[in-house]
């Protein structure tokens, strides 16, 4: 009863608010409207007054030509009669007030007026005016005046004048101006008839609408209300006493009790959503944690053991890339369902897998031992894995690193177990992929110096830590220097040397390369340019090397032509190495910029070759003008044929193609002449030289016979 009548009064009180409203709006409109009409009865009389003031003018104007148009022959012939008939004529109208003509002297020849106008008044000219040359016009408050000069046969015979009334204008003013008001007030009474009729129906309307929402929504909606508390309260099986009604509220209590029928089901569904992987079906990383959360609970003090093995795909970014997401998408399926036979046939029957999401899976072991369990599983992954997958009717070869971490052996925490898992991965992954590791301390401590090395290499440039060096680069036939590479070297205050391979590794993963590869590029273009200066002759080259992300972000044709120009190098003596590496990870980005930055005249080497995929394919899809033989072919060139005859095929085939060939890890007198005699073009190793800071290498090129 208590919420029926509350609802019943709050929609009396919005009724009764709307009425104070709408009456208040409708007042305020008669308010307004009075205004406007008030308004528009000053506008009315304004344009009426403009109206019948032009109208004066031309009247005025008008007959005043037209009389000293028609007087013209009688005021020539001083036809006193006929000048009075045509007066008499025009007096007639009731807006004249007089009308008068004069010769040519001046004087009054003939005068009339409209009846009952006396005495008569005129406007009296100024003193001493000239006659008019032309039609004038003059008022004042009761005559509007017009003076036109009569003539004929050019002769100037006189003039006529003509006032208008001013006072018969105003009451023709009066007269319209009332008859408008008249019009306005009836309309304002039509209106006001109206607005009562409607506030009547309105007052009705309002009763008849308070009577029905009594019945058709008050009491319907009590039962829903109490209905929803009980829901609110748990219990999902509410039902509500469902009417015939085919309305709007008969919907709401049917729908309603359909709602109480499945909130349950829906309620399970949506947990199972929630803790479900969309793609695989498997558990997903929230329903993975409280799950982990909860063993670690009942494993604590009961001497069992809990392994997690962190699985990732290898290279799985390179299906996205080349075949689309779809296909991703498919490999995906395809993993989750080996690593669910393999967790099925060798996790244990407390095994729980789950999909953290991207190409990373995890699975939980239990048991005593779960070491050797964790390592029999990850054998199995690892092998399972390796196995090629059909997808889009191809073959695709990807394989996964895992890292495994033990509880409580490793740590005691959700959170420790899932980080130190991470790391055992991404080590697992730096080992060469395709594997597995189990977490270690000494894992943390490399994480830490990883770390610790990317925050010391920031701004290590700026405090002089960091140098470009240059290993000569020499002609095979007789060893004379033509060029050398930039290399860059690290001497720490506190570590001391630290090997190019860990440093430059790190600057690529941190993005520190962006900051340091133009530099080395600016130094190095710099120290060429200065070594040409002095040397005389033909100048040396300097080849720089780039990394894929620099590649990647295609800004590097617009930097190598700022450091040409501030440095003065030409074109031609930069030579910018690049492995195969770079070109695979985005063949036809490289091929744009590489084909720029050889159309400015720069060089292209392709470093480290023979040891990627596909080779022989990129000099063909990009311009090269040099490749540079693995050092790992001419370590072992005396020793195997195989090398040898790979070196010699490298030679000829990029001399078929106009390459120049420089052999890398040139360390023997042997090697050397081997490669002379296969005609390799230049070398490069410690035969030749050891990397030479700047100054040092410019003393052997002058030097050079």
């Amino acid at each position: 009863m208590k919420l029926r009548m509350g609802l019943q009064a709050r929609f009396l009180a919005s009724m009764s608010l709307v009425l104070v409203v709408v009456l208040v709006l409708l007042g305020l409109v008669l308010q307004r409207q009075d205004a406007m009409r008030r308004e528009s009865e000053q506008l009315s009389r304004a344009a009426i007054h403009e109206l019948i003031d032009a109208h004066l003018h031309a009247r005025a104007r008008t007959l005043a030509q037209q009389l000293a148009t028609s007087l013209a022959r009688p005021l020539d012939e001083a036809d006193q009669d006929a000048i009075v008939v045509l007066l008499r004529e025009q007096g007639k109208d009731g807006l004249i007030r007089y009308l008068q003509v004069y010769d040519g002297h001046g004087r009054l020849v003939q005068e009339a007026g409209s009846p009952g106008d006396s005495p008569m008044r005129v406007i009296e000219p100024p003193a001493g005016a000239p006659p008019v040359a032309d039609v004038v016009t003059r008022s004042d408050d009761k005559v509007f005046e017009a003076i036109a000069p009569v003539r004929r046969d050019g002769r100037r015979l006189g003039q006529v004048r003509v006032g208008l009334s001013m006072e018969v204008a105003h009451r023709f003013e009066e007269q319209n101006v009332q008859r408008l008001r008249e019009r306005a007030d009836e309309l304002a009474r039509r209106q006001n008839a109206w607005v009562a009729l409607l506030l009547g129906l309105l007052f009705a309307v309002v009763l008849g609408i308070a009577a029905y929402v009594q019945r058709v929504l008050v009491r319907p909606i009590r039962d829903l209300a109490a209905s929803a508390r009980r829901i609110e309260d748990g219990d999902y099986n509410v039902q509500v006493r469902a009417s015939a009604r085919s309305d709007e509220m008969g919907e709401l209590e049917r729908a309603f009790n359909r709602m109480s029928e499945s909130v349950a089901r829906h309620d399970r569904d949506v947990r199972q959503i929630a803790y479900t992987d969309p793609l695989t079906g498997l558990t997903n990383r929230l329903a993975f944690r409280e799950d982990l959360e909860q063993r670690l609970s009942q494993l604590r003090g009961s001497g069992r053991e809990l392994a997690l093995l962190f699985a990732d795909i290898d290279d799985f970014k390179r299906v996205n890339d080349t075949l689309g997401h779809e296909a991703g998408d498919a490999a995906l399926l395809q993993f989750a369902t080996r690593i669910r036979g393999a967790v099925r046939d060798h996790g244990g029957d407390n095994a729980i897998l789950a999909r953290f999401g991207g190409d990373e899976f995890v699975i939980l072991v239990e048991g005593r031992e779960v070491r050797p369990l964790a390592t029999r599983l990850a054998e199995v992954l690892v092998a399972e894995l390796r196995d090629p997958l059909e997808i889009e009717g191809r073959q695709v070869f990807l394989g996964t690193s895992i890292g495994i971490t033990l509880f409580p052996e490793d740590a005691s925490s959700a959170s420790g177990l899932m980080k130190n898992g991470d790391i055992a991965m991404y080590q697992a992954k730096s080992a060469g992929k395709n594997g597995f590791r189990f977490y270690s301390r000494a894992m943390d401590h490399a994480v830490e110096r990883r770390a610790h090395m990317e925050q010391e290499l920031r701004g290590a440039w700026e405090r002089g830590e960091v140098s470009v060096v240059y290993q000569p680069i020499g002609r095979t036939s007789d060893g004379r220097i033509l060029g050398a590479e930039a290399l860059l070297r690290w001497q720490h205050p506190e570590l001391g040397t630290i090997s190019p391979a860990a440093f430059i590794d790190v600057a690529e993963q941190s993005g520190l390369i962006d900051q340091l590869g133009p530099r080395v590029l600016r130094q190095a273009c710099q120290d060429a340019a200065h070594w040409a200066r002095e040397c005389g002759g033909e100048p040396p080259f300097v080849s720089v090397n780039v990394s894929p992300r620099q590649l990647r972000h295609g800004e590097l044709p617009g930097i190598v032509a700022e450091c040409l120009a501030e440095s003065g190098l030409p074109a031609g003596c930069l030579h910018l190495e690049l492995t195969e590496t770079a070109l695979i990870s985005d063949e036809l980005q490289a091929g744009v910029l590489l084909t720029r930055l050889h159309g400015s005249g720069v060089k292209v080497w392709l470093d480290d070759f023979g040891t990627g995929f596909s080779g022989l394919s990129h000099l063909r899809r990009v311009p090269v003008d040099g490749l540079k033989i693995d050092r790992s072919f001419i370590a072992d060139m005396q020793r195997d044929p195989d090398d040898l005859a790979l070196t010699s095929a490298i030679v000829a085939m990029a001399h078929s193609l106009g390459i120049t060939v420089v052999a890398e890890g040139v360390e023997k007198q042997a090697q050397r002449d081997l490669l002379a005699g296969l005609g390799c073009d230049l070398i490069q190793g410690y035969w030749l030289g050891h990397p030479l800071a700047a100054g040092e290498l410019l003393a052997r090129l002058s030097a050079r016979s």
